[in-house]
C-alpha cells in the first residue's frame, strides 16, 4: 500500500466510481445523480487551482483503494483558515482501517498548509465515519436536523472539528 498523489488523468475514473458509489448506495454524499467525467474534472481543477490535495492509497496493483481531500468550507475570506474535508474508501476495502491512515495524512497536509479547522459533515447515521472522527480528536459542533432528503427519509447532518495549531500567527485579509 502506498500514498499517491491523485490526478484526473491517473484517478479520476476510479475517484469518480467511489463517489458514485457512495452517491448511489449511501449518505455519504447528499447527491442523487451519479458523478460525470465531465464534473470530475471540474472537481480535479478546482482542487489543483486552490491547492487542495487529493491524497489516494493504491495497493500493490496499483488500484486506487481510497482517498481523502479537502476544500473551502466557506467561501467568505475571513474562513480562509478553516477547510471541509471528506473521505472515500472503495466497497471493497472499506473495515480495514485505510480511512483512519487517510485522514492521519490530510491532517497533517492541513498542517502543513497552515489551516487552523477541519470540518467533517457527516450523515448522523454514520457512526463508523463519526467513531473515526472522534477517535482522531475530532470534537462534536452541532447537528442540523433534516438537513437533507435521500432514500425517501430525512437526514440529519452532524459536524465535527478538529482545531490545530497553525497557523502561528494568522493574520487578516
Amino acid at each position: 500500500m502506498q500514498f499517491v498523489h491523485c490526478t484526473y488523468e491517473s484517478h479520476g475514473e476510479a475517484i469518480q466510481a467511489i463517489f458514485n458509489d457512495a452517491i448511489l448506495n449511501t449518505t455519504a454524499l447528499y447527491e442523487y445523480q451519479p458523478r460525470t467525467m465531465a464534473v470530475m474534472q471540474t472537481w480535479f481543477e478546482t482542487k489543483k487551482a486552490h491547492d487542495f490535495p487529493v491524497i489516494g492509497l493504491e495497493n500493490e496493483a496499483g488500484e486506487l483503494m481510497g482517498f481523502a481531500s479537502y476544500g473551502t468550507f466557506r467561501a467568505w475570506a475571513a474562513f480562509k483558515y478553516s477547510v471541509e474535508h471528506s473521505v472515500y474508501i472503495h466497497p471493497d476495502h472499506q473495515g480495514k482501517g485505510l480511512g483512519k491512515v487517510l485522514m492521519a495524512a490530510l491532517i497533517q497536509a492541513a498542517r502543513s498548509q497552515n489551516y487552523h479547522v477541519l470540518v467533517g459533515g457527516i450523515d448522523s447515521s454514520n457512526a463508523g465515519s463519526i467513531a473515526l472522527h472522534k477517535k482522531l480528536g475530532f470534537q462534536y459542533s452541532g447537528t442540523i436536523q433534516q438537513a437533507a432528503y435521500k432514500f425517501d427519509r430525512w437526514l440529519d447532518l452532524d459536524f465535527y472539528q478538529l482545531t490545530l495549531e497553525t497557523p502561528l500567527q494568522p493574520v487578516a485579509g
